[in-house]
């Protein structure tokens, strides 16, 4: 099987860059749960120009650990003359509310001048949308053209359609699901396990440069092994050894994927935030959308034969909400060896069906 060596480079894809962030502050933020943020500020970056009419807007929303770099992560799908064309639409990508690209979460600055750590509220995929829709209202932005997403991604685009069914119209949901089975919330609980019993996470209250790293790259290579598929880590690493032509017989590095997991867990502590991931996770494994009925939206939804993280039965499930709500929908399964990472990479099934779908 050929791989596409991208799949293996996630990192790499997902880098974020700070130059283009722009940042807004919102004001103080009521979250769901009730709790009050004083202050909310959000990253994020366009492309393309927006129309005298304001209605050529596509929202671009993050999977797990991506930032508002989209047209970065997604750069087969975002760009000009690609199936998200930045000569044609304002593309608009933003970092979640409890990330750490940017937008306020547990390791921003509270007022009193500490960062927020386990004092940050627990947030979910509504209070992500609510903050999304200020952007707008500051971009003014009454109604979007399109929002698209993957995976945690694909989540904030659901409930787009349903919070604020009068301003989109379009909705791309790829690799994603209205609520997590208990499989993938026992893999989410897995990796805040790894990072809440490391000894330097400190109930949360570690500094910048003293966190609990090595829980964090446990969680991440448990994340890379989840996002791949079987056939890929075979044609890629198979049983290959690292250095050398016979076992040592002990616990260093003998194989190939060994060296490839722990260098991936390592280079993902240098830009993401463990208390960051508990509360994104934490997001995603409450969110439930169980009705599309106040939904207005057209639906694009799309899932991969060997992505077992997010299998296609859940895309299906979004799809037959959507027409038992009576909503123009369509369900595509495209069948790429890549596991649940093939929605980061695929711009030939997947791109000729999202440009089709916003012509």
């Amino acid at each position: 099987m050929q791989i596409d060596p991208a799949l293996f480079e996630e990192n790499e894809r997902t880098a974020p860059l700070a130059e283009c962030r722009q940042i807004l502050a919102t004001g103080p933020f009521q979250c769901e749960t009730g709790a009050v943020l004083e202050q909310v500020d959000i990253a994020y970056e366009t492309w393309g120009e927006l129309s005298s009419t304001r209605d050529n807007a596509i929202l671009v929303c993050h999977a797990l650990t991506g930032d508002a770099h989209a047209i970065g992560w997604w750069e087969r799908l975002i760009g000009p003359g690609k199936p998200i064309d930045t000569d044609q639409f304002f593309v608009i990508g933003v970092n979640v509310l409890g990330g750490c690209q940017g937008s306020t979460g547990p390791s921003s600055l509270a007022s009193d001048g500490r960062r927020y750590n386990l004092r940050f509220p627990i947030i979910t995929i509504g209070d992500m949308v609510e903050a999304q829709a200020r952007l707008l209202d500051h971009l003014g932005i009454d109604r979007l053209y399109a929002a698209a997403g993957g995976s945690m991604g694909g989540m904030q685009v659901l409930e787009w359609t349903c919070r604020f069914p009068n301003r989109i119209q379009k909705a791309f949901i790829t690799a994603s699901c209205a609520a997590h089975s208990a499989m993938q919330i026992g893999f989410n609980e897995t990796a805040r396990q790894s990072i809440m019993q490391d000894p330097r996470w400190h109930g949360g209250d570690y500094e910048p440069d003293q966190g609990p790293v090595g829980g964090l790259s446990v969680a991440r290579m448990l994340g890379h092994l989840s996002f791949l598929s079987d056939s890929a880590f075979t044609a890629k690493f198979g049983r290959r050894l690292q250095g050398k032509d016979q076992f040592s017989y002990g616990f260093e590095t003998e194989f190939q994927v060994e060296s490839y997991l722990r260098y991936q867990g390592d280079k993902f502590t240098k830009r993401f935030d463990a208390n960051s991931l508990l509360y994104v996770t934490k997001a995603i494994d409450y969110y439930e959308r169980a009705s599309l009925a106040a939904a207005q939206a057209e639906f694009l939804f799309t899932s991969f034969t060997s992505d077992w993280l997010y299998p296609t039965y859940q895309s299906e499930a979004m799809h037959q909400m959507a027409l038992e709500a009576g909503l123009q929908s369509q369900h595509h399964i495209i069948d790429l060896p890549y596991g649940h990472d093939a929605f980061l990479l695929d711009a030939v099934h997947q791109g000729r069906l999202v440009q089709d779908f916003l012509s």
